[in-house]
């Protein structure tokens, strides 16, 4: 039998951790949740506390295991301000340069370390994608933070047996509180899901289904190292996409939110304005050229998949089902099937 090797989530207690932790635990993979308190995490595998900054001794779960992913990092869903932009940098340079020490010093490394980035790391873009490989750094500070992620991951000096992958992920949609896809559900319902600034920026997303299914591919190829975009090939307008959502819910209307409506609610929900005015067009193109098979490569369906998947437990339910012909051969007896 093959043995079953460990993978250690860092950040298990956010919403993309919940799900990787439920994941690999019904693969039948010993999981190891790292994070800073308990609130959050699905209860799946073994939970350790740390600070994110200094070695203890969650370093144990590192020797031999198959996968590491790093999530960790201050939410971004708040309002820029100095000490916030601090807190939100420093958490992710000072988790990830601690999580390349503890490799460093492991007698057995990990054979795979996964590291959290994101698709804002491109310049904004509404007239063509960009990819991994011609795609353009952007301006401003969420560029700035995914610049000095990725800078701390690669300049880790860890033992050439641990393969790197760093992930460019655009907004996951999964049907659960408080994420975009319940947001703007909301948002919808209330006669407000209208075109959002301009309308035309572009919004690289992806089903919480091929989001881990990617991350699952990625660990077994043997060849795949560098930078990854994770997101589905399809990239809608703004406008585009709150017209699906409409769709979804069956409202016919929706009012447009303009700039400076934008910034008085942004103000008022404690957040930022870009993180639905700037244009993420992320191509996933070695996900292509690697046969990556999305099942969920268009927005409409997957809206519709998500809406009868709520939360994590509803998200991963499968329903029990009877082969057909045990049904046809009972009925055609007179007798009852449950």
């Amino acid at each position: 039998m093959e043995m079953k090797t460990t993978v250690v989530i860092f950040g298990a207690n956010g919403f993309l951790g919940r799900y990787l932790c439920r994941y690999f635990t019904r693969q039948g993979r010993e999981v190891v949740a790292v994070g800073r308190r308990k609130d959050g995490w699905s209860g799946d595998g073994m939970f350790i506390e740390w600070d994110g900054k200094s070695i203890g001794p969650w370093a144990l779960a590192l020797e031999g295991a198959g996968l590491v992913i790093n999530l960790a990092g201050r939410s971004v869903n708040c309002r820029y301000t100095e000490e916030n932009r601090r807190m939100i940098l420093d958490s992710r340079v000072e988790a990830t340069r601690v999580i390349g020490e503890a490799i460093a010093k492991c007698a057995d490394p990990p054979a795979v370390w996964m590291n959290a980035s994101t698709a804002t790391w491109y310049r904004h873009a509404e007239d063509h994608a960009q990819n991994e490989w011609e795609g353009e750094p952007g301006e401003g500070f969420s560029v700035e933070v995914a610049q000095r992620w990725e800078q701390a991951f690669f300049a880790a000096k860890v033992p050439g047996r641990t393969r790197k992958v760093a992930l460019r992920i655009g907004m996951v949609l999964a049907n659960e509180p408080d994420t975009v896809f319940d947001v703007l559900g909301g948002m919808v319902r209330r006669g407000l899901g209208g075109t959002m600034g301009r309308g035309n920026q572009r919004m690289s997303w992806i089903h919480m289904d091929d989001f881990l299914a990617a991350v699952d591919r990625l660990e077994g190829d043997l060849l795949a190292d560098g930078v990854y975009n994770l997101t589905a090939p399809e990239a809608p307008t703004n406008r585009s996409l709150m017209r699906s959502y409409r769709e979804m819910v069956g409202m016919p209307i929706g009012l447009p939110a303009f700039g400076w409506i934008l910034e008085a609610g942004a103000w008022v929900l404690g957040t930022e304005t870009e993180l639905v005015l700037k244009s993420r067009w992320s191509e996933p193109a070695r996900l292509q050229a690697d046969g990556f098979k999305w099942r969920w490569p268009t927005l409409v369906p997957a809206l519709v998949d998500l809406q009868s998947r709520p939360g994590l437990d509803g998200f991963f339910h499968v329903p029990e089902r009877r082969a057909a012909g045990a049904r046809v051969w009972t009925a055609g007896r007179g007798l009852r099937t449950a």
